[in-house]
């Protein structure tokens, strides 16, 4: 049996992102590929969501539904059934619009009278003028027909799964698909008891596709690339499918979870389902499994791969030291056998910079491996994806960038690095105008002094329409403790420029960090308002932070003042831990004033208000001066 002779089936599992491809299958497909295997790949998470909203999905819910005694009916079932007629009517006309098959039923989706409308459509009324007039007027005006239909449309399926959620799998989210099954999960027990139960409406159809797509395709190995914990259960939901139908076939599984959550995996349970788990990049793990399938390598010589005995029944980590293949090697990734024009555009978030994460087909590609800065405190910065940085040359770069719009005829980047490096950006945006490449990119940055308004405008004139990064807490004291290596007066110059050159600037923002008190918080959020205020940024997140076991903070506490709370024995998933913070901060309270903030500020309101009003507790007066963002960027 040749190398070629194996085919090789890679799955994205649900779920991930609806609007694009998630590029892990499309990395390994392309690799493969380069390698002379017979590789091929399916997007399982959307053909389920396409499935489950569908006139045909949508009639064996409500065949569910009806044998639900009425008293255990939410409100959002209710308003279902009782619309069902036109649900069945609207919905695959729907799904084609949001594919971008159907522009022209905007206009009825824009009259308010064509989908019905349940409990998150009355949000919309918050924003009718005082004449009773347009409540979305304030963000689409008199045009903007295409948006503001998406806009509904995207709200409509939004009800459509809290029907799903509520009436067949509590556990159903369009991203975050059961999620605490498997996130820092010490045991396999739960996701083993959930696996147990018998199938639902959503784990049928699951393994219905499953099953299609290994007919279709007669693979001896299937690659579950599982990158969040949102995608665990399903991605053992269809190994199951797969080993009870046939067994003979090789079932692997990685990924992001995998890489940072089952490091010390020792469940023999999970060798029920699949082969072999590997670990970090997988291009090498895959060529020694590869040579195993076909007979040509022990078992002893797997790279980076926990099996299972069959002597003793433990768990083995078996990792044959052989180099990784260098990123200028692993060839360009491939979409060929994902349905690009079956991919929805949605619109949650009316902000422009915000929506780029869910609106849009982006082709995803990297720029370099790892992370060139690889300091910070919170980051998990001993872990392979962030530790080994590896770039590629421009010339190389902009070889696949032609390639993949050859082959998608699609012009938009997504570079998914975890920072893209400014010296390869400057060169890549040579190259591409160089050629006269027109594509459209965004990305993630630091925002370092490289940065300069120069090389922004170099970087906009290649193409870049948008960056997000970093700024994490907005206070000197706190990024020199994460070794963010950046000042917030830093971050207001280099996100104006990005913002002067035409760019738009998403910052990625954090709250609860060691020993940060109420104080810091405040004054950080008061940073944040005049970086809105200033045009710095036009895009923010704030998320809660959480140390992980192969973070400086996770590894050291004591030089970040908590100490940490032991975990329990770990056989399955190990990542968060829980830590002991001496300032003693209601952070939780906290954040729920900074997402209301945040989300505020996105759409211009709020912007000239007293910080402190955002706060329902009492929180001190922030000290930072009104205008120190308007004075450092002045200087």
């Amino acid at each position: 049996m040749t190398v070629s002779s194996v085919k090789v089936l890679s799955v994205i599992p649900p779920m991930t992102q609806l609007n694009t491809p998630y590029p892990s299958t499309a990395y390994l497909t392309g690799f493969l590929r380069s390698r002379g295997v017979d590789a091929v790949q399916e997007d399982l998470a959307l053909a389920l969501v396409l499935s489950l909203l569908s006139r045909e999905g949508l009639q064996s819910v409500r065949e569910v539904i009806d044998q639900m005694p009425e008293a255990e009916r939410s409100a959002p079932v209710n308003f279902f059934m009782d619309h069902i007629e036109r649900y069945l009517a609207t919905i695959d006309p729907t799904i084609a619009f949001l594919q971008g098959r159907d522009s022209t039923l905007g206009h009825r989706i824009c009259t308010r009278h064509f989908l019905p409308e349940g409990a998150r459509f009355a949000n919309l009324e918050v924003y009718l003028d005082e004449e009773g007039g347009d409540p979305l007027a304030w963000a689409f005006g008199a045009l903007g027909m295409q948006d503001r239909a998406r806009h509904l449309a995207t709200l409509y399926l939004n009800e459509l799964a809290d029907v799903l959620r509520d009436a067949i799998d509590p556990r159903f989210e369009f991203v975050r698909y059961a999620e605490s099954l498997a996130m820092s999960q010490p045991t396999f027990e739960p996701l083993a008891e959930a696996l147990a139960q018998p199938l639902n409406l959503v784990d049928t159809l699951l393994r219905r596709l499953t099953l299609a797509a290994i007919d279709r395709h007669q693979p001896q190995l299937v690659l579950l690339s599982v990158p969040f914990p949102g995608a665990v259960y399903a991605a053992f939901r269809m190994a199951q499918a797969i080993k009870a139908e046939h067994p003979h076939i090789t079932v692997a599984l990685g990924g992001g979870f995998v890489n940072t959550e089952l490091r010390e995996l020792s469940e023999p349970r999970v060798f029920d389902y699949v082969d072999v788990v590997t670990l970090d990049a997988g291009e090498r793990p895959l060529l020694a499994l590869l040579e195993h399938v076909q007979g040509r390598r022990s078992r002893q010589r797997l790279v980076r791969a926990f099996v299972r005995e069959a002597d003793t029944g433990q768990v083995t980590y078996v990792n044959w030291q052989e180099p990784d293949v260098p990123f200028s090697e692993v060839g360009t990734p491939t979409w060929d056998g994902l349905p690009l024009d079956r991919y929805l555009s949605l619109l949650d978030m009316l902000n422009p910079m915000n929506r780029l994460w869910s609106d849009g087909r982006w082709n995803k590609l990297t720029v370099a491996h790892g992370c060139y800065w690889k300091k910070c405190s919170f980051c998990d910065v001993s872990l392979d994806y962030i530790s080994r940085y590896e770039a590629a040359s421009a010339e190389l770069l902009v070889d696949r960038i032609e390639a993949i719009v050859r082959e998608t005829g699609q012009t938009g980047f997504h570079f998914v690095d975890e920072a893209a490096p400014p010296k390869v950006l400057k060169a890549l945006a040579h190259e591409l105008i160089r050629r006269g490449v027109t594509i459209s990119w965004w990305g993630n940055v630091r925002f370092e002094k490289s940065f300069t308004p120069e090389l922004c405008q170099l970087l906009a004139d290649s193409g870049c329409i948008a960056i997000s990064g970093g700024l994490e807490v907005a206070s000197d004291r706190l990024l020199t403790l994460m070794k963010k290596g950046v000042s917030v007066e830093q971050v207001a110059r280099v996100t104006r420029a990005f913002t002067d050159a035409g760019i738009l600037v998403h910052a990625y923002l954090m709250y609860g960090f060691p020993t940060q008190t109420v104080q810091d918080t405040v004054d950080a959020l008061e940073y944040v308002r005049q970086l809105f205020e200033q045009g710095c940024i036009q895009s923010g997140f704030f998320h809660r932070f959480a140390c992980t076991v192969h973070s400086p903070v996770g590894q050291a506490p004591q030089d970040y003042g908590v100490q940490l709370i032991p975990l329990p024995p770990v056989s399955f998933a190990k990542n968060d831990i829980g830590f002991i913070d001496p300032t003693g901060v209601d952070h939780d309270a906290l954040g729920v004033a900074l997402k209301k903030a945040i989300y505020n500020f996105m759409h211009g309101i709020g912007l000239e208000s007293d910080i402190r009003s955002w706060f329902h507790i009492k929180v001190p007066k922030s000290t930072v001066p009104r205008r120190f963002i308007e004075r450092a960027l002045s200087t």
